[in-house]
């Protein structure tokens, strides 16, 4: 097994779903869901996500091409959905930042997508069987352990909010609005300069 590879795909996928800078985010979701149904929930949306993604890596290309879609349409795409979450955290209301959802818990979104199999994170395992199709096994395990560090982060999620503290978890999730609002952003602005050089 090329070891590299495995973990470089790893690390790449965990910074791109990024488990750790949404602990604000799976704090607000977690609020609206039965105590003895997290886990049920958890394992419910992170198994989504996982075949999602999965499916993505194996039949995206297949799929885009089908459709007569691009990555660039799913970059603009992706960078509205960002920016209308990030605008409900910077500027909350009280049903929450993702709104009512189906009895009072999410269902499918916005956990498990977009939050974990994302634009960005569909986009990545696009690149990586792009790159190494002969791999796409190594990017599959890869995946998989990225998914049980989202499934134990959201498992302990309210536990690490409660050591930084309420004021801590609340400033952090303003911060995190700010920064998914600029990241949506520069999706847009990146989607659509691609667009206008292909229009040359």
């Amino acid at each position: 097994m090329d070891s590299a590879a495995f973990f470089s795909a790893f690390i790449l996928l965990l910074m791109v779903t990024d488990p750790f800078g949404g602990i604000p985010l799976f704090v607000s979701l977690m609020k609206q869901v039965p105590r003895e149904r997290r886990l049920r929930m958890i394992a419910r949306e992170v198994s989504v996500a996982f075949l999602v993604l999965v499916t993505f890596m194996l039949f995206g290309g297949k799929f885009l091409a089908i459709m007569h879609l691009s990555q660039t349409s799913l970059g603009i795409a992706g960078g509205v959905i960002l920016f209308l979450i990030a605008l409900r955290m910077v500027f909350p209301r009280p049903e929450g930042v993702f709104g009512d959802t189906h009895g009072g818990e999410p269902y499918i979104v916005p956990l498990a997508i977009p939050l974990l199999a994302g634009p960005s994170a569909l986009a990545t395992v696009l690149l990586l069987v792009a790159r190494s199709p002969e791999k796409v096994w190594y990017w599959v395990a890869a995946l998989f352990l990225t998914m049980l560090v989202c499934a134990l982060t959201l498992a302990f999620c309210e536990k690490i909010s409660r050591v930084l503290g309420e004021h801590v978890t609340t400033a952090f999730e303003r911060l995190m609005g700010l920064i998914l609002t600029a990241i949506a952003v520069q999706m847009l602005l990146d989607g659509i300069r691609e667009w206008l050089l292909a229009l040359h």
